[in-house]
């Protein structure tokens, strides 16, 4: 389905909820081609292919609000969708704060384009994905007496989707993924440690296809036999790869529903020290083909940089238009789009050599954080660290403590954001961290 064949479904289904009694609609329609290549003790153990596409209908019907989906879009049986749903929405109480947003907030057109997107995916052919994913486990097939099993897999999706509303906006995002990745476990003498390696990008041709397997196996290995280490206070290093299970929950807390909703540890603290003042977060939508870049928000929101965090200091909620009416607040963005750190001037090595003792953190095993209070505890994996080395794996061990003072314990933040996410994460230092035995 192309562009203008979506737009033109998404009129016509917004001209007969008007006409069936909608005060106001919005309709999104998706569409996506994804495939999943899985190698194991070199066959072809998984190939799957998907095509799909999709409407969301969003209605307001006398102060009342509700959303639907189908994938079934012909004309006939959009308009009884249409009618069915208008129908149904006029049960439900009414909520003064539902309606689209204003107008005036929404983007407009005209943007750079971020190169978000790689069509020429959908033309590459099975035997070339496939040899990928064989060539990821070429690599290491037979090469270790320990390993225990090997999966590589190839991955892509292409799809976009548009939006448009009653009130004036209409506009397309597009997206796409090529990623080779691998699994690997090994046998030690204290359990079968397993790791994973992958390398994606946006654009097929800028994907790099070798030493993904060598890298998994690489992880895996140095996590042989692990011991426990005494519970205390020690430095902690995260590696990049995982810094975003920390700061997921501080994200989550800066939502105008979580504040709404009492559930969030952030709530009235704007302009107030909340972190080191090490830490500066951006929020990046019109990044040049970043995996979270956009014109535009799952609203039509216009998409504008906005400092987050800027030396400690929180600046800006993620605030809908919804909840932000019922906070009284500016609506800014429904939710994230590429979070940017201000980078220090060492790499992950780096940061290990300057802890005379700490704890290198590689994985999470489990835990949660308490979204009201910031109190969290999480299972850990790692490195015991003395003197600027790495002196042996580290298993069964907790961290704890509040996010409140957490985050303000930040000493250091590496040179080396993740590339791979829309959390452009890097590894990142932090003082008397409290480590526990399980």
């Amino acid at each position: 389905m192309n562009t203008t064949e979506k737009y033109e479904i998404a009129d016509l289904v917004i001209k007969h909820a008007i006409k069936c009694g909608a005060d106001q609609v919005a309709v999104a329609i998706n569409d996506s081609a994804s495939r999943h290549i899985e190698i194991r003790e070199q066959k072809i153990d998984r190939l799957q292919e998907s095509i799909s596409n999709g409407l969301n209908l969003t209605l307001y019907v006398e102060k009342k609000y509700s959303s639907h989906s189908t994938n079934l879009l012909k004309k006939e049986e959009l308009l009884k969708f249409v009618e069915g749903a208008v129908a149904a929405t006029r049960y439900l109480s009414e909520d003064e704060f539902r309606y689209l947003p204003d107008a005036e907030l929404y983007y407009k057109g005209g943007g750079e384009d971020l190169k978000t997107s790689d069509l020429a995916i959908n033309s590459l052919d099975a035997k070339t994905k496939i040899d990928l994913a064989r060539q990821a486990e070429s690599e290491i097939y037979g090469t270790d007496p320990r390993i225990i099993s090997i999966t590589t897999s190839y991955d892509d999706s292409v799809g976009s989707d548009i939006l448009v509303t009653s009130n004036g906006f209409k506009g397309e995002n597009t997206g796409s993924y090529a990623g080779i990745s691998a699994s690997v476990s090994v046998k030690g003498e204290k359990g079968r440690p397993s790791d994973y390696w992958g390398e994606y990008s946006v654009f097929y041709d800028k994907l790099i296809k070798t030493g993904v397997g060598k890298t998994a196996l690489e992880r895996t290995i140095r996590k042989l036999d692990p011991k426990k280490i005494s519970s205390g206070k020690y430095q902690m290093i995260v590696d990049r790869l995982v810094v975003q299970n920390l700061i997921g929950p501080f994200i989550s807390a800066m939502f105008g529903s979580s504040m709404y909703q009492k559930n969030s540890f952030l709530i009235g603290k704007v302009n107030t020290k909340v972190a080191s003042e090490i830490l500066s977060i951006e929020d990046d939508p019109l990044m040049i083909t970043g995996w979270g870049s956009r014109h535009f928000d799952a609203e039509g929101l216009n998409a504008q940089k906005r400092t987050i965090v800027e030396n400690g200091i929180l600046k800006n909620y993620y605030i809908g238009t919804y909840y932000g009416r019922k906070l009284d607040l500016k609506p800014t963005s429904l939710n994230p789009s590429n979070i940017v750190f201000k980078t220090g001037d060492k790499d992950l090595n780096g940061l290990v050599k300057s802890v005379s003792k700490g704890v290198l953190v590689t994985g999470f095993n489990g835990g949660n954080c308490n979204g009201s209070t910031g109190d969290f505890s999480y299972g850990i994996e790692g490195f015991l660290v003395e003197k600027g080395e790495i002196v042996h794996p580290v298993n069964e061990m907790n961290i704890s403590g509040n996010m409140n003072d957490f985050w303000n314990t930040l000493a250091e933040v590496g040179n080396d954001p993740y590339p791979y996410s829309t959390y452009l994460t890097p590894s990142m230092l932090f003082d008397k961290t409290d480590f526990s035995g399980l």
